[in-house]
């Protein structure tokens, strides 16, 4: 099995091919459940008629500020947990160094990279809010009743990709080569992944915000945060 992914094959397909196809099934399968979802609110004749862009503004900057709603000021660490993990799993892989060279001998496109230090502490916040969020569903009883296989599953397709990365760029564990090639693959399972795991959740977000949001506002004449 290591000699079959130290190939130089196997590396060209999963650096070449296979991020093309984890792209393009991560964007169709993203497009196609968000028109589904269009789709059948357009039947429930109470929804698209209430939405406010207003009331859609008002709730996604108080969702998206820190200790902006009721339920983030009730559970203060959590919140805190919850905004330093997304500020992280967002902007790492985005601004990290070995990313950007990848565009760059590709597309010659470049940006600004995060210090490597940076990136890894970064990359350890992620790894270690994981485990928190892990502890949680696990140690919490009405938390724990609500979770699901899926909420398992999403925490290990997000976490491969931060854990491998790290270990590849330090040459632990397992041989260079190898275990960036790993990392390559759990980077492209979790991009597939997105459109039908729980991970949907960075695009249906707004999507719930803006429905509940014009719901409290323009119908109930109340707050949702």
């Amino acid at each position: 099995m290591e000699q079959f992914f130290k190939d130089p094959s196997i590396y060209t397909l999963v650096r070449g091919p296979l991020v093309w196809l984890a792209f393009f099934v991560f964007f169709l399968g993203m497009f196609y459940r968000i028109w589904i979802t269009l789709k059948l609110a357009k039947k429930e004749r109470v929804i698209f008629p209430y939405l406010s862009l207003k009331y859609t503004l008002r709730s996604l900057i108080h969702w998206l500020t820190p200790y902006g709603s009721i339920s983030m000021r009730k559970h203060p660490w959590f919140t805190l947990i919850t905004f330093i993990f997304h500020v992280c799993v967002i902007l790492t892989p985005i601004f990290i160094s070995g990313h950007i060279e990848l565009w760059y001998d590709s597309w010659k496109i470049s940006w600004w990279s995060l210090p490597q230090d940076l990136a890894d502490a970064m990359t350890l916040i992620v790894v270690f809010c994981l485990i928190l969020l892990v502890i949680r569903r696990i140690v919490q009883a009405d938390v724990r009743f609500l979770t699901e296989k899926g909420d398992y599953l999403a925490i290990a397709l997000v976490a491969a990709p931060f854990i491998t990365g790290f270990l590849a760029h330090y040459e632990l564990l397992l041989d260079y080569k190898l275990m960036l090639t790993i990392h390559m693959i759990t980077g492209e399972i979790m991009l597939i992944s997105i459109p039908f795991t729980r991970l949907s959740h960075m695009f249906f977000f707004w999507l719930i915000r803006a429905h509940t949001g014009s719901e409290f506002g323009a119908v109930r004449h109340s707050k949702d945060y």
